[in-house]
């Protein structure tokens, strides 16, 4: 089935991901307000599973509308910590107060993918893993922040696990792709069905 693959999406460690994988794929950008649908979601009350869903289809729905030939992969990742949402850190300040925040606390990350196809969503996944931070110093805080902004500040609760962010955890319980922002398994399963790559 030759059907060009695109990833919506502006995150490297995604591209990354499906690239080691051995996937052809292209990606764009989707232009979102994801705040301001985040923002609506949260004052109708949906769940942080259904605004991490509805947030990666939407990403997906926008580059489709522009690419109908394509199988859009649309993605998000939202972070629950006792039932409140957490976004990416806009300062160092930031960083550290949620940091703070999750330190010696177990939270959960819902990553959620969708894909786009013949001008509809033809599937969708929502994995969730739970994460334990450990009690860190202070000191080991400023110092990791400082140390790391320069990529944390794209990521959702101020840590990235494949690097010096693992410092922070005491355990993880789930799948590792999903803390990386994409349910990575299942979407090879699904395009290897489908026959989008061959298995």
């Amino acid at each position: 089935m030759d059907v060009p693959i695109i990833l919506a999406s502006g995150s490297s460690i995604r591209a990354t991901l499906l690239r080691n994988a051995g996937v052809p794929f292209e990606v764009e950008k989707p232009r979102v307000d994801e705040d301001a649908i985040k923002a609506s979601l949260q004052a109708e009350g949906a769940s942080p599973r259904d605004i991490a869903d509805v947030l990666a289809e939407a990403k997906a729905r926008k580059v489709h509308d522009k690419r109908p030939d394509a199988m859009v992969i649309g993605c998000d990742q939202v972070l629950v910590l006792d039932k409140s949402l957490m976004s990416k850190p806009e300062t160092p300040a930031a960083a550290m107060e949620q940091l703070r925040a999750l330190r010696g606390q177990q939270h959960s990350l819902l990553s959620a993918a969708v894909i786009y196809h013949d001008g509809r969503p033809i599937w969708r996944h929502v994995g969730q893993v739970r994460l334990r931070m450990r009690d860190f110093s202070d000191a080991y805080l400023a110092e990791y922040v400082d140390r790391n902004w320069t990529d944390i500040q794209h990521s959702v609760g101020a840590y990235q696990l494949e690097s010096e962010g693992v410092r922070l955890f005491h355990s993880v319980q789930g799948d590792y792709f999903h803390v990386l922002g994409m349910p990575l398994l299942e979407i090879l399963a699904f395009l290897t069905l489908r026959g989008v790559i061959k298995g």
